[in-house]
């Protein structure tokens, strides 16, 4: 099956909006603020460093994985994350796009 563009379009979109919606969540600004304070972090350096629940922190990191933002490497008993920094980069350009496109 051949994808029509406005096909691609709905799909950037989708991709776009997961993401925004993974940025929406105040906790998970700070967290990616914290992982980009370093090359990687364990979900346990992450709980030491906030006043959030392990069961919260792991929450969060999974919705940040998931929407692509933040990658996840299994480490013996231990899981690290890092900062998917050009997926990030990928976000804001998302965004000065649909400014640029909305505010000509």
């Amino acid at each position: 099956m051949i994808e029509s563009p406005s096909d691609n379009r709905s799909s950037d979109s989708r991709a776009i909006a997961a993401r925004f919606a993974a940025l929406s969540h105040p906790a998970r600004i700070e967290i990616l603020k914290h992982l980009s304070a370093s090359r990687c972090c364990s979900c346990r350096e992450v709980v030491d460093h906030f006043d959030l629940a392990q069961s919260t922190v792991s929450q969060h990191l999974k919705i940040l994985v998931e929407a692509g933002l933040v990658r996840f490497e299994p480490d013996r008993q231990r899981s690290r994350y890092a900062v998917d920094h050009a997926a990030l980069a990928g976000v804001s350009a998302s965004l000065a796009a649909l400014v640029n496109s909305c505010c000509r």
